[in-house]
């Protein structure tokens, strides 16, 4: 039986996955966790989105400036840094989620959530998106890394192809920041650890 050929994903897609992948390795953070996080994030390299506040997002991971702002008097990052194509981004935002999942308060949800708003409504808000991504990105994980072709190959065609607009996740204002009806809570993140083969 031949195997299909993989449907070929869009070069931003493609360089969103490995670089995730990587910097989620490197920096000790569950591979579904940043992949979720760059999903929701949405963005591009050379990307600039002004915000309300006259701040921007920029970038693929989608730093905004007012953060850099810290970044760029402490360790010298600009936002010419992270809008530029390639890994380094990723890296920073698997560096950052790591400071969050180690040193911040709350579930693991909670944590990874912080990076986008620590303001309980808008936390929430993303948190409930990013569960349901990672548990989406850890399907695709586990079909990746199976080595079967047919699973593979799925979860690229399910990547390829763009799905429906689905209406972002909103919650009522009286909503308490832990809120956790109907998400899983439970679930663990998909964790990718690199190994030198010592011989």
């Amino acid at each position: 039986m031949p195997i299909d050929t993989p449907p070929e994903l869009p070069p931003y897609l493609h360089e969103r996955i490995v670089c995730s992948i990587a910097a989620s390795v490197h920096y000790d953070v569950p591979a579904n966790i940043v992949l979720a996080v760059a999903e929701k994030e949405a963005g591009k390299p050379g990307q600039w989105v002004r915000n309300k506040n006259g701040t921007h997002d920029v970038g693929a991971m989608q730093f905004n400036t007012r953060y850099l702002k810290g970044l760029t008097a402490h360790y010298g990052i600009t936002a010419a840094d992270v809008a530029a194509s390639g890994c380094y981004a990723y890296d920073l935002a698997a560096w950052r989620l790591h400071g969050h999942l180690n040193n911040d308060t709350g579930d693991l949800w909670t944590r990874a959530a912080n990076y986008h708003s620590r303001t309980p409504y808008h936390n929430a808000v993303y948190r409930a998106d990013l569960i349901r991504m990672a548990s989406k990105w850890a399907v695709r994980l586990d079909a990746f890394l199976s080595g079967d072709a047919t699973k593979i190959n799925a979860a690229l065609s399910a990547l390829a192809t763009p799905a429906p607009q689905t209406a972002k996740a909103v919650l009522p204002a009286n909503t308490q920041p832990m809120i956790s009806i109907g998400l899983n809570t439970s679930y663990v993140p998909r964790q990718i650890v690199a190994k030198a083969n010592n011989k």
